[in-house]
């Protein structure tokens, strides 16, 4: 049973819609603490952290919101760290995924300083692996990836501290909405990447496998979920829909072998936007998903 500590990031200061923020809570209203609790998991919710309002600026070289998005980070981090050195797991609400860079910064640094591998598990139907220099936006939640590689503004470079992740260490699951000179870049990098049509052709099962091979008892398993990893049908509250999503059975599928692994060590879940939802639906959603990633089951199973 693990001890979870909800971490609550009320912002969207990284996206080109504004909702994102209202997503902590809706996961509340969805009964998110009470749900892993009855799976017999402790847990904490430490609430909301607290940063900068979002300005809606347009982009200043090449970024929107650089400074207020670094301020969100550094917040986000610091709860992190503050977490898995009690021996929690942290679980973020957000907010939009550019606060990933502190999260997984934060774990990146943790993980280094205890010796353990760490493989991250990006859910998402957008790379996020723009820079300034081919963004269409500015839109920092298009540019975690990149940023957590070494590829971004110094800033959001040094939230952490730590040195920049490989691009070895991320699976991407479920793309399938690129920007042009963003493509050349992922390829460019090399970052492994199941986009739909791969899922299509192979099977779920069959992408979980690669994307967890090599995963053992010493590593940390990081899952970065993205809500509009979902198809829109089973998930419309999100602020960049893109059709042709994972089912909702493939979602299970996902969030179940990512259980047996037994290495998930923090999870963020973000881009949930209230404000594109209908009555909540898809914060109930994803409260059924992470009910799976924490051993809810039909029936039970063996790790192997």
């Amino acid at each position: 049973m693990a001890h979870i500590t909800l971490i609550g990031a009320p912002t969207d200061i990284g996206a080109s819609l504004r909702g994102a923020s209202m997503g902590p809570e809706a996961l509340r209203v969805a009964r998110l603490p009470e749900a892993l609790a009855q799976l017999g998991h402790t847990v904490h919710d430490a609430g909301n952290l607290s940063g900068p309002a979002n300005p809606q600026c347009p982009p200043d070289g090449g970024f929107r919101h650089l400074s207020e998005c670094t301020a969100w980070n550094a917040a986000v981090a610091d709860a992190v760290v503050a977490a898995l050195r009690a021996g929690q797991l942290p679980m973020l609400l957000g907010g939009d995924h550019s606060l990933a860079v502190g999260s997984i910064g934060a774990v990146a640094d943790h993980c280094q300083a205890q010796g353990r591998r760490l493989r991250v598990i990006w859910l998402d139907a957008h790379a996020d692996f723009n820079t300034c220099d081919i963004t269409p936006s500015g839109n920092l939640h298009g540019m975690p990836v990149a940023v957590l590689c070494g590829h971004g503004p110094e800033p959001l470079l040094h939230v952490v501290g730590q040195p920049a992740l490989s691009p070895e260490q991320f699976r991407l699951i479920g793309v399938r909405s690129v920007d042009p000179l963003e493509r050349a870049f992922v390829h460019a990098h090399g970052l492994d990447v199941f986009d739909m049509r791969y899922i299509d052709e192979v099977g779920m099962r069959a992408v979980m496998q690669q994307a967890l091979m090599g995963v053992d008892d010493d590593t940390h398993v990081h899952l970065s979920f993205d809500v509009d990893f979902l198809d829109p049908d089973v998930a419309p509250g999100v602020g960049t829909p893109v059709r042709g999503g994972p089912t909702w059975r493939e979602a299970q599928l996902c969030m179940e072998m990512l259980a047996d692994t037994g290495c998930v060590g923090s999870v963020d879940i973000v881009e949930l936007n209230p404000a594109h939802d209908v009555r909540n639906r898809s914060a109930e959603c994803v409260v059924e998903l992470i009910e799976s990633l924490f051993g809810k089951s039909t029936l039970l199973r063996c790790r192997t």
